[in-house]
């Protein structure tokens, strides 16, 4: 007994503080920390004042104004610019927000915020600045859906502006089409503007598609065009409306 009482006064401590070690190792393991997190919350509380909260609080808030502001902004700027390529245009059309599109048919098509209880029909043109964007194939009072002329099914007919050889565009599901023509030798050089063609059954003539991008004389069975989309159809959220008259 005498000899362990003397054991004990030389390496007590060594064995209470190993134990603590060993004890609170084991205590973080098995909580992740949490203890030590509670504890710390605990010792800080009373430093913690009820204006921090509150100067906390005014900050998210000022963020989130500022957030909508921006926002605002922006679409404020773009409609300026709906409206100002409208005015460019004889024929009157119909400002719509965009008001639907979904991710798995992002290029295929948007839903519009008129209908027809403001003058939209099935069959008329959209527009948007930069050009065509597609045409109505849906209308609600008081919606509108529009099929996009990126969508992979579209087909429009369609002229080189400057030599005015024919054929027709097809969507290939984002800002890039595809011309085919029908002359196997057409005059066509990159940078060319496309537009409708006089012939196309869907739009008035002369509406702008977009621009040649490269050609491919060599293509079977006939040639093709690389055509970039002048209309932002990726990002748009204002279009006009117009009757698809001839």
């Amino acid at each position: 007994m005498y000899s362990l009482r003397r054991w004990w006064e030389r390496h007590g401590l060594q064995v209470v503080l190993v134990s603590l070690t060993l004890g609170t190792a084991w205590v973080l393991q098995q909580t992740q920390g949490a203890a030590i997190l509670d504890f710390y919350q605990l010792l800080t509380r009373p430093f913690q004042s009820g204006a921090n909260k509150e100067e906390r609080l005014t900050n998210a808030r000022i963020q989130e104004l500022e957030a909508r502001l921006q926002d605002l902004q922006k679409q404020n700027q773009q409609l300026k610019q709906v409206i100002k390529y409208q005015k460019t245009r004889q024929q009157p059309g119909i400002v719509s927000p965009v008001i639907g599109r979904s991710a798995d048919s992002w290029w295929q098509q948007i839903t519009l915020g008129r209908g027809s209880q403001d003058g939209i029909k099935v069959g008329f043109a959209v527009m948007a600045p930069g050009g065509l964007v597609g045409r109505v194939v849906s209308v609600s009072a008081r919606s509108s859906r529009v099929l996009l002329i990126s969508d992979p099914s579209s087909r429009i007919g369609v002229a080189i502006a400057r030599s005015r050889h024919l054929g027709y565009l097809r969507g290939q599901g984002s800002n890039r089409a595809v011309m085919q023509f029908f002359d196997k030798v057409p005059n066509v050089r990159p940078g060319d503007f496309v537009v409708t063609s006089s012939v196309s059954r869907l739009f008035s003539p002369g509406l702008p598609v977009g621009r040649v991008k490269s050609v491919n004389l060599q293509k079977n069975p006939a040639p093709e065009a690389a055509i970039e989309i002048t209309a932002p159809i990726s990002f748009l959220e204002w279009a006009i409306v117009y009757p698809a008259s001839k």
